[in-house]
C-alpha cells in the first residue's frame, strides 16, 4: 500500500470537524508569545514570501488568522485578460464537464449536482460547461477572488466531511470535494451562470465571504440556502471569500472555456493569472 493511499485511509475514522474547531481556537489566539512562534515557524516551514504582503512585519498580525488571510501589496497580481485563477494554488484540474461529471483526479470524477448540494436544477446549467479546481497549498495567499466578473445570487452552505485535500486524498477518497463541507456561491454574469464552490478541509476553521463574513462553521444540519433579492456585483478580480486555512475552489461555467495553450494540471498559478475565455 503507498503511503499517500494509507494518509487517505486513516483520515477516514479521524474527528474531522474537532480537530479542525481545536486548531481554530489555537488560530484565534492573541498571546503575542504564542502567536508569534506560530506565524514565524509556519513561515519557516512553508517559504512564505512576506514581501508580497501589504503588512510584511509578521509580528504585526493580531492573530494567526489575521496573518494567514494577509492582504497583498497593491499591485503585485496584476489582473489579466479572460476567466482568471481565483486564488495562488496549483490548477489541480479542469476542463469541460462531461455528462454532468467534473474530474477530480485520474481513475475518479464526480457529478455536479453532488458538488452543488443536490440540486438538479442548479446542475443542468452546467451540462456542457466548463470547470477548473485550484488548490490552495498551506504557504499561498488564502483570499479568493472573482475570476470573471458577477452578480451574486445564492449562497448555499452543504453539510460535509472535512477530509484533507491535498494531492494524496484526492487521488484517493472519490468524490472528496462533494462529500466535504463547503460553500456554493451562484453567480449570474454576462458569459452566463458560474458556481464558485469554496471547500473545507481538515483543520480549515472557517470559511468567509465578503458579503457576509464567516460562515463555516455551523452546527450540524441541513442544506442551507440563502438567496439575495438585492444585487452584490463583484468585479474581476475582486475579492470573494477567504480560508481561515488551506483548501480549494471550485469554478464551474455554463459556457465553454477555452483553457490557455500550456496549461497542464498541476499547473502552479496566481490570482489575477488568465486561463482561458468564455
Amino acid at each position: 500500500m503507498s503511503l499517500s493511499k494509507l494518509f487517505a485511509l486513516i483520515q477516514y475514522p479521524l474527528p474531522h470537524h474537532l480537530l479542525s474547531r481545536l486548531v481554530g481556537r489555537l488560530a484565534e489566539c492573541r498571546q503575542p508569545a504564542i502567536k508569534n512562534v506560530l506565524v514565524r515557524t509556519f513561515i519557516r516551514r512553508f517559504g512564505v514570501d512576506m514581501a508580497e504582503a501589504a503588512e510584511p512585519d509578521p509580528t504585526a498580525y493580531a492573530t494567526f488568522n489575521d496573518f494567514f488571510t494577509r492582504a497583498l501589496a497593491a499591485d503585485v497580481r496584476p489582473i489579466s485578460e479572460g476567466v482568471v485563477s481565483p486564488a495562488d494554488g496549483r490548477l489541480s484540474q479542469f476542463g469541460a464537464i462531461e455528462a454532468g461529471q467534473l474530474m477530480q483526479a485520474k481513475g475518479h470524477r464526480f457529478s455536479a449536482e453532488a458538488l452543488l448540494g443536490g440540486d438538479v436544477e442548479a446542475a443542468t446549467r452546467y451540462l456542457g460547461g466548463s470547470f477548473a479546481t485550484v488548490y490552495l497549498s498551506p504557504s499561498d495567499y488564502h483570499r479568493v477572488h472573482m475570476p470573471v466578473s458577477g452578480t451574486l445570487t445564492e449562497m448555499v452552505y452543504v453539510p460535509g466531511r472535512l477530509f484533507s485535500v491535498n494531492a494524496a486524498t484526492t487521488e484517493h477518497v472519490p468524490g472528496l470535494f462533494a462529500r466535504n463541507e463547503r460553500l456554493v456561491c451562484h453567480f449570474d454574469t454576462e458569459q452566463g451562470p458560474m458556481a464558485m464552490v469554496l471547500v473545507g478541509a481538515m483543520i480549515v476553521a472557517a470559511i468567509e465571504t465578503v458579503w457576509a463574513g464567516q460562515i463555516t462553521p455551523l452546527p450540524k444540519g441541513d442544506v442551507q440556502r440563502i438567496r439575495f433579492d438585492t444585487p452584490i456585483r463583484l468585479e474581476k478580480g475582486a475579492e470573494m471569500g477567504r480560508f481561515k486555512l488551506g483548501s480549494t475552489v471550485v469554478m464551474a461555467f455554463s459556457e465553454p472555456v477555452d483553457f490557455t495553450d500550456g496549461l497542464e494540471p498541476g499547473a502552479k498559478v496566481q490570482m489575477g493569472q488568465s486561463l482561458g475565455a468564455i
